[in-house]
Order: C-alpha cells, then sequence, then structure tokens
C-alpha cells in the first residue's frame, strides 16, 4: 500500500491489487465499493476489470480492491479450468493503463498465491528481521523455483526488503547482515524501519504519507519508491545521510541554557505505581509513569541532553 503510494506520487501511474482475503489493503486506503465490484467478482462474477477498479484519494493510484469473498474463492477455483492464470487475464487487460501494477499477496501458499506469481513478472519478498524469517526466505525460493520449472513462468525476483528492522536490536542488526551476506539475489538498500505511525496509519485509513510524512517510516518507503524506479542512484554517503534522518532520536537536541541544571543521571529511573496521596481510598488510584531525563555522557558539560519520549 505505502510503496504503490509513492510510486503513485513519483508520477507513475499505479494500480494496487489487493488479492488478500483479508483485504488489509483495501481497509488501509479507505476505498468505497459496491459489495458485488471486487477482485473476486472480476475473476469469477463475469464482471469486466474496469468495473471493479477504483481510484484512490492519491492522483495516479488506483485499487482493485478485495473482500473476505477471497476465502471462497479458493474453493470455487478448484473447478475452473486453468485456474491458475486467472488473474493473469485480469492484468493482461489492464496492463497497458499503468506503469507499475502491484498485487498484494497474503503469507500462505495457496492457490490465490500462485495466481498472483503468475501473474507477476517481477516479486519483492519482505523479510522481517526476526528468526524465523530467515527459513521462510528458503521456502519461498523453492515455491518461485518451482512455479519456473513446472509452470513454465519466468518470474525474476526484484529483491528481498527487510521490514520491521531496528538497528538499536542486535538481533535487528545481525540478521540484516546474515540475509546480505547469503540471500542470492538483490536485496534493497533501504530497511523498513521498526515505526508507530506505520502501525497507525491504517486505522485512519490512510498511507503513511498522508498520516505522518515526515516519520521513519514514510521516510524509509519514499527512499523504497526511488530505489525501485531507478529515480536515483544510492551511495554509502546518501544511505548514511538518510539514516541519520530517520532515527532522529539518536541526534542530540540543542536546548537553550536554562538556570536550572540538569540532573546527572546514569539512566532512565521509571516508577511505576505512584499514587496521588489525596485520593479518596474507594477512587481506584490513576497510575503514572514518569521518566526522567538524564546527561548525555558524552556531551557533559554541555547544554545538550538525550530526547525523552512521553508516554
Amino acid at each position: 500500500m505505502n510503496l504503490s503510494g509513492y510510486c503513485a506520487m513519483l508520477g507513475k501511474k499505479t494500480l494496487l491489487i489487493d488479492f488478500d482475503s483479508q483485504f488489509n489493503a483495501t481497509v488501509g486506503l479507505g476505498v468505497r465499493h459496491a459489495p458485488d465490484e471486487t477482485i473476486y467478482h472480476a475473476l469469477l462474477g463475469g464482471k469486466h476489470p474496469w468495473e471493479v477498479i477504483r481510484r484512490t484519494y492519491l492522483a495516479g493510484l488506483d485499487l482493485a480492491p478485495a473482500t473476505s469473498d477471497l476465502a471462497g474463492a479458493l474453493i470455487e477455483m478448484v473447478e475452473v479450468p486453468r485456474r491458475e492464470y486467472l488473474l493473469r487475464k485480469f492484468v493482461e487487460a489492464v496492463r497497458g493503463e499503468y506503469d507499475y501494477i502491484f498485487v498484494d499477496l497474503g503469507p500462505s501458499l495457496n492457490l490465490l498465491t500462485i495466481n498472483g506469481l503468475l501473474a507477476a513478472d517481477e516479486v519483492i519478498i519482505p523479510v522481517q528481521c526476526e528468526y524465523y524469517s530467515l527459513e521462510g526466505i528458503a521456502q519461498v525460493l523453492e515455491t518461485l523455483d518451482l512455479i519456473r520449472k513446472n509452470l513454465n513462468h519466468p518470474i525474476k525476483i526484484g529483491g528481498a526488503l527487510l521490514t520491521m528492522y531496528d538497528k538499536r536490536e542486535k538481533l535487528s542488526r545481525e540478521i540484516a547482515r546474515e540475509i546480505r551476506r547469503r540471500f542470492p539475489y538483490h536485496v534493497y538498500d533501504i530497511e523498513i524501519p521498526r515505526s508507530v505511525a506505520l502501525a497507525e496509519a491504517p486505522s485512519f485509513q490512510k498511507p503513511i504519507m498522508l498520516y505522518a510524512p515526515q516519520s521513519p517510516g514514510a521516510l524509509a518507503y519514499e527512499e523504497l519508491a526511488k530505489e525501485l524506479i531507478g529515480e536515483i542512484p544510492r551511495t554509502k554517503s546518501e544511505i548514511s545521510s538518510f539514516y541519520k534522518k530517520t532515527y532522529p532520536e539518536e541526534l542530540k537536541v540543542d536546548l537553550r541554557p536554562s538556570p536550572t541544571p540538569v540532573r546527572d543521571e546514569k539512566e532512565y529511573v521509571v516508577e511505576y505505581g505512584t499514587y496521588l496521596p489525596d485520593v479518596p481510598e474507594e477512587v481506584p488510584p490513576p497510575l503514572i509513569l514518569m521518566i526522567h531525563e538524564h546527561m548525555d555522557p558524552e556531551s557533559a558539560g554541555e547544554n545538550t541532553i538525550s530526547p525523552v519520549g512521553a508516554f
């Protein structure tokens, strides 16, 4: 959803096909449609592709919406001739009108997934920076190899995309290093960081560029879209500069000189269960979480402190 949105913002006519029975992309973009005008009805209900494609409030981005009906399509497709190529026929009917077509697939391997892979020219493999993702990569590569051999479809691997990345966690750094070292295909330079804004945006039915355009997740997806369409070359210095913007909480914040000296504490002091003394016993006391500021040991003597989050 976010990648296709940024491609549209960069001037590319883009179509996003929601081909997941959980239809998260449809909900996240807030697109309204009739109950009988979804990708399911285009594949099995006799609807023409242009009858189900809807415009979004992002110029240049269209959506083929989905509903939970896709879950039932798995059973209906069994008796359909050439059932593996239903989505490919849909794509072939509209691909001349778009620069990019993205197909959002679910995480499980089933007939819907095979339809999506046979309709695509390239596949992007999102990889969470967690241990089990390493084993999942091998299964995905094996599936793609079977599709090439048994169905004679020359699908390419566009690359692996590292997601849920936190450079402050040792595990994230180790998994990212292992994937870049051992993955036999391209790995995108940009990692998608953990971001609260990315998790909140779908609840407001907005892509990240409209909900929090300056958040770390938004900046990452913008850079990913630029890398995907080849708009700018990537160098080590550019990537380093990008991550300085992506992780502003690691940078020092200049403050005006204050007459009150800042406490010199080595670490955060978190106090749970600090109650107001004047609250009657019959009223449940509120829970207050206090996080005290502390001096940055590398900048002792300067008027700088590490930023403090409020929860």
